[in-house]
């Protein structure tokens, strides 16, 4: 039977510039990227908390090797934790534009052509949000030039 999947909630997160570690159309680029805030809707309600990072490998082709890891806090107080490991792929004409400082360009991309998929795993603390931790979930990204809007999902 094949697997369904069940939108449970999404964030929106607010990101700062990047701290460019190093930057080669041979070699790649390195970059971390600062979490600043976010807002959770959905099954859920609250908001991210301060501190986390988006650390991204993206490759001379274009393609971003991503591993976030940032803290929520739900409405009801419930803290929990997300490492969310993926892939953002962008159409080829715009691979360039990664090695530039300005990401105002991700503005410009229609949303459908950019492939981006991640695979969140969650540290929970309350029973609130054991379900968090007892099922997988794959989540849908979509950049933007300030920040990123993720819409996560459970596999049932």
């Amino acid at each position: 039977m094949a697997p369904e999947l069940t939108h449970s909630f999404s964030l929106s997160l607010t990101v700062d510039r990047p701290t460019i570690i190093s930057r080669s159309p041979d070699r790649g680029k390195r970059q971390l990227i600062p979490i600043l805030s976010g807002t959770l809707s959905g099954a859920l309600r609250g908001h991210v908390l301060p501190g986390g990072v988006d650390s991204q490998i993206i490759d001379r082709d274009g393609l971003c090797r991503l591993s976030a890891r940032y803290a929520v806090e739900t409405d009801r107080g419930d803290r929990f934790y997300i490492e969310n490991n993926g892939l953002r792929r962008i159409p080829r004409q715009w691979c360039t534009r990664l090695f530039e400082d300005d990401l105002a360009f991700f503005n410009d991309i229609p949303p459908g052509e950019i492939y981006f998929r991640t695979t969140p795993t969650f540290e929970t603390y309350s029973d609130n949000l054991r379900w968090l931790s007892e099922s997988l979930f794959i989540c849908s990204g979509q950049r933007s030039a300030n920040g990123l809007e993720l819409a996560f999902y459970r596999v049932e």
